[in-house]
């Protein structure tokens, strides 16, 4: 892929957040990623992209992807992408385009044609890049609701899943996230006061609670309210995991220990899933894990687990200093913003990410 002089901003649309990374001559210069939750409506959104756009600046061209259609506010898929892209075409001006995965890019007036291709592609974006730069790779990408796990053979894309529901029985989409994923959701029981106890199954804790106490979330990470509305500190984390087990934290119970297990339970089910992957055969046992995301030190972990060497998503990247770090956290937006800046000099929006 040539050097590109093109500046294009990548926008990658949540369900609770909306991430944004601006590359100018192929390098990534910033990249930011706001609280946006659409449970209650599209306002949160509508904000989070005029403090974005502030700080992001113009651009030739803006590139979208999504995730957020799935979001309740929307009756139906359908209905998401067609709102988030009315939505994108009055936020942002100039040239827009949005990227549809395996169809690569196309016009905003197109969007409601091509909902299935359109729908949660963002994984696509960071896979297709990584496909250019890597023959080879398992590509992770640990956010703070999902994890995405994409092999890539022989310089493309070998997936078997695309759908969010062919993707889950393929073992390539992970229904855990280092914040928003539910303690109830990732392990049935625990162990606890010398014994196995099951679970209370309420919303009373979540891993970023667990990743607090351990000291292993990272700054700025947690972006959504608590579970109980209460502190983001230990003590608090403390008494919404005690919860979990039916106690108080006031009770003489080891906390750490337990919470050590469910980030164990979390990192066992990705581990689980990446070998499920690995189990076809497409990628070579010399292939890296290129982690990105918020969770790359559980990404770190699973590498050596499966016995292979682990990249960083932002070794693969040329990054100003201020967007280091976070322009992992916003993988796909950073990769978007590239593939769709090499379209762009190649004058084929419609092809470039295929």
């Amino acid at each position: 892929m040539g050097a590109s002089r093109m500046n294009v901003i990548g926008w990658d649309i949540g369900g609770v957040h909306l991430k944004a990374a601006r590359i100018e001559d192929d390098r990534v210069v910033d990249a930011v990623q706001l609280a946006a939750p659409l449970r209650a409506g599209l306002e949160p959104l509508i904000r989070a992209f005029g403090e974005a756009k502030a700080r992001m600046g113009r651009a030739d061209c803006h590139a979208v992807t999504m995730t957020a259609e799935l979001a309740d506010t929307f009756a139906s898929r359908t209905e998401g992408v067609e709102r988030i892209a009315e939505l994108a075409a009055r936020a942002l001006s100039g040239r827009i385009t949005l990227y549809a995965g395996r169809a690569g890019f196309i016009p905003l007036d197109a969007a409601s044609r091509q909902v299935s291709d359109i729908a949660s592609a963002n994984w696509h974006a960071s896979a297709a890049l990584i496909a250019r730069r890597r023959t080879n790779a398992l590509v992770i990408d640990m956010g703070s609701t999902t994890t995405d796990i994409v092999p890539v053979a022989d310089g493309q894309i070998a997936a078997r899943g695309y759908s969010d529901a062919e993707r889950l029985a393929a073992g390539e989409l992970v229904y855990t996230g280092l914040v928003r994923g539910f303690v109830m959701a990732t392990a049935a029981r625990a162990p606890f006061a010398g014994g196995w106890t099951p679970l209370v199954n309420e919303n009373f804790a979540n891993m970023a609670d667990v990743h607090r106490i351990l000291g292993t979330l990272p700054e700025g990470a947690d972006q959504m309210a608590t579970p109980d509305g209460r502190e983001k500190t230990a003590e608090a984390s403390r008494a919404r995991l005690a919860r979990m087990v039916g106690a108080d934290a006031a009770d003489a119970a080891d906390w750490e220990s337990l919470a050590r297990w469910f980030a164990e339970a979390q990192t066992r089910a990705i581990a689980d899933a990446a070998m499920q992957v690995l189990s076809r055969g497409s990628v070579p046992s010399e292939a890296a894990v290129i982690g990105a995301g918020i969770g790359t030190r559980v990404i770190e972990e699973v590498a050596r687990r499966l016995g292979r060497g682990y990249i960083p998503f932002e070794a693969l990247l040329h990054i100003a200093p201020q967007a280091r770090g976070v322009a992992s956290q916003c993988a796909p937006a950073a990769a978007l913003a590239l593939l769709a800046a090499a379209a762009m000099d190649g004058l084929d929006l419609s092809r470039a990410a295929k």
